[in-house]
């Protein structure tokens, strides 16, 4: 079962103004933050330029959200160097979406931001 659309068209508002806000507009050249859909899952990542071509961006996955259909709750996901994702343990699956984006803007363990 996919993610029902209004609970899409919340959560890409929320990421929304939560990219603009972590990578703000004169930064844009630097890096910059997005997010994409797939299934019950979003996947923030953040982009740079690859190094020695700066006119090729290069994606690297942040965190993964995870919805459940059944019980209306978010989970956290952190990937590893491989890009595997690993369930984060640090916090509990939560039915507020915000809760979980917060963790990994606070990042206390550096595993989303380093």
């Amino acid at each position: 079962m996919p993610l029902p659309e209004l609970t899409k068209k919340q959560i890409e508002k929320k990421l929304g103004v939560y990219c603009k806000a972590k990578a703000p507009t004169q930064c844009k050249d630097e890096f910059r933050l997005g997010f994409t859909f797939r299934g019950n899952s979003v996947t923030l990542f953040e982009e740079r330029p690859a190094f020695m071509k700066p006119d090729t961006w290069v994606q690297i996955v942040v965190a993964q959200f995870r919805f459940s259909p059944l019980s209306k709750a978010w989970t956290l996901y952190c990937a590893d160097r491989n890009s595997k994702w690993h369930l984060y343990s640090e916090i509990d699956p939560a039915l507020n979406f915000e809760v979980l984006l917060e963790e990994v803007d606070d990042d206390p363990t550096g595993i989303f931001w380093g």
